[in-house]
């Protein structure tokens, strides 16, 4: 199995396998950059997360 890139919350940077505790670290990612990019990828889930549950609250307010 190939190895996978995780990044480094504490030190901020790249890892090839899981090196760091789970608690320091997120991914798996792909590719190295992938990894580096990191916060970026955690902020643009995190507002497509948060546009979700407002569609699907304003759905679930229509209902009643």
């Amino acid at each position: 199995m190939e190895k996978q890139w995780y990044f480094n919350t504490v030190s901020e940077q790249p890892e090839l396998g899981m090196i760091s505790p789970a608690s320091h670290r997120m991914g798996p990612y792909k590719t190295r950059e992938d990894a580096l990019d990191a916060w970026k990828i955690v902020q643009e889930r995190n507002i497509k997360w948060e546009e979700q549950d407002r569609e699907w609250k304003r759905w679930s307010s229509d209902e009643k």
